[in-house]
């Protein structure tokens, strides 16, 4: 038992002081660019003074709130953030493929530790003579073998630690696809609640618009009893209300959609509707917007943090694959006894023992494990082409939403511009029209003009919110403050 002890030691000793082959991992170098587009963008964005069009400043290296949709100032949209968090699956299954890497982990560490196993063994036979020359002769006996047996392979080469290296950085990467899934989540629930919003916007200006034809229905009507207007007048005016009637059911339909969409996000079957509602006037345009560098955003972006997760995974299996190519070492103890009966295992004179060491090395597998190694190092740089096309689509993210905001804030400006000129052409195409000056054709025409001038203002408005949220998501969303679900709670157990 002493030797075994002894084998044992020098097992863990070999293990420890070993070096582990393939090549340590580093991080990528950040990019070194101090912005997203070849010239310097506009420290704010255009204003305008209507609802909606306020200027945005843009704030270089500005730290992002864990819960950046508290800007938009919404409390209905803070309470249906806060149920979805509570009750998305797709939150919820990412928290479990993150315990279940963390799990794997723990086994995968087992490796580097000796495996002991209790065995026993009882047999009751009857012999025969004749086996000996001596027919007459029969005996029956009991033979009872208990055995404690150890076995360890020691990880000279580090195959196992590199292993281990393997599994803790696919942990790594299903922790930032928790992140991911949170972002995502969050990102989901405001752009559809905006969309909420515009869509309730646009409902309302077109029932407006429709009262407001409808009384020009009306008005054209007498005028044609008294014989100031056509007949074409009448129904060109029934033509126009009909047209605009017509515009709502689509406009319904889709904010039934984004109801659904909502209840779906809040973990919801649809009959179970969602009970927050929202409306742009409720809503409050953040008024400072963060603008990171590229070399902080490979640290907030969880897809590029994931990637480099899946990078320093696909690095130590290179490690793995090299250490397969080297001896493998095994050390084996056996300790127990062979005794006549239950009553009589631990009588003197029927202890056994054995110790074994082995190694192993492969001669000839027509080049299974050197076509192996390739293939891990093919992989890496797979993976290395993969985190490069991550960095630079997120770049890309960004320096789409930057462009955006501020081409939504001079849309802002121009469509505010056009609904208050619209408004005014139509009010004086009235009273135009009441006189006698122009023909009917004239004001059906401004009232065309002011109908989609007021649609595409509130379209206009919502665009800013959506791609001010766009902004939050594609900076990576503050993960890194938030309090309300942390990665300690992925590790809890269901």
């Amino acid at each position: 038992m002493k030797r075994a002890t002894s084998l044992g030691a020098i097992g863990v000793a070999l293990a420890l002081g070993g070096c582990a082959v393939g090549p340590d991992f580093h991080r990528p170098p950040a990019p070194s660019d101090t912005g997203y587009t070849p010239e310097p963008l506009a420290t704010q964005t255009a204003a305008v003074t209507t609802r909606g069009g306020q200027a945005q400043r843009f704030v270089p290296a500005q730290d992002i709130p864990g819960e950046w949709w508290t800007l938009f100032h919404s409390q209905p949209l803070n309470r249906l953030i806060e149920q979805s968090l509570h009750a998305n699956p797709d939150l919820d299954a990412a928290q479990a493929a993150l315990r279940e890497a963390q799990e794997n982990v723990r086994a995968q560490q087992g490796a580097l530790f000796p495996t002991a196993d209790v065995s026993l063994q009882a047999e009751r036979q009857n012999l025969s003579g004749a086996t000996f020359g001596q027919p007459g002769l029969h005996s029956t006996f009991s033979l009872v073998t208990p055995s404690l047996n150890i076995s360890y392979a020691p990880d000279v080469f580090g195959g196992v630690r590199r292993q281990i290296e393997s599994l803790e950085a696919q942990a790594e990467f299903q922790r930032f696809q928790v992140e991911a899934a949170y972002l995502t989540l969050t990102s989901n629930v405001v752009v559809a609640a905006v969309q909420e919003a515009s869509l309730r916007g646009q409902i309302a200006a077109t029932q407006d618009i429709i009262h407001d034809q409808t009384q020009e229905l009306n008005l054209v009507r007498q005028r044609f009893t008294l014989g100031g207007a056509s007949q074409a007048d009448v129904l060109q005016q029934q033509a126009q209300l009909q047209q605009t009637i017509a515009t709502l059911p689509p406009l319904q339909k889709q904010l039934a959609q984004t109801r659904n969409q909502l209840t779906a996000l809040a973990g919801q079957l649809p009959a179970h509707e969602v009970g927050e509602t929202f409306d742009l006037a409720s809503m409050h345009l953040p008024d400072e917007l963060p603008v990171s560098l590229p070399s902080q955003l490979i640290e907030q972006r969880p897809d590029i943090r994931a990637a480099e997760a899946q990078l320093h995974a696909a690095s130590a299996e290179i490690g793995v694959a090299t250490a397969n190519q080297l001896p493998q070492f095994t050390i084996s103890a056996t300790l127990g006894t062979v005794a006549g009966g239950f009553t009589n295992m631990f009588a003197p004179n029927t202890g056994v023992w054995s110790i074994a060491g082995g190694i192993a090395q492969t001669l000839f597998d027509a080049g299974t494990l050197l076509h192996k190694k390739r293939a891990a190092v093919a992989a890496f740089e797979q993976t290395v082409a993969q985190y490069r096309s991550t960095v630079i689509k997120a770049c890309q993210n960004v320096a789409d939403t930057l462009r955006a905001l501020h081409s939504d804030a001079e849309a802002m400006v121009a469509q505010a511009s056009a609904e208050r000129a619209a408004a005014a052409s139509l009010d004086l195409a009235r009273r135009q029209y009441q006189l006698g000056a122009i023909d009917y054709l004239t004001l059906l025409n401004a009232q065309r003009t002011w109908q989609q001038a007021r649609i595409s203002l509130v379209q206009a408005e919502a665009n800013r919110y959506a791609d001010s949220a766009a902004l939050f998501q594609a900076l990576g969303g503050g993960w890194w403050h938030r309090a309300d679900v942390t990665v300690a709670d992925a590790t809890k157990q269901p």
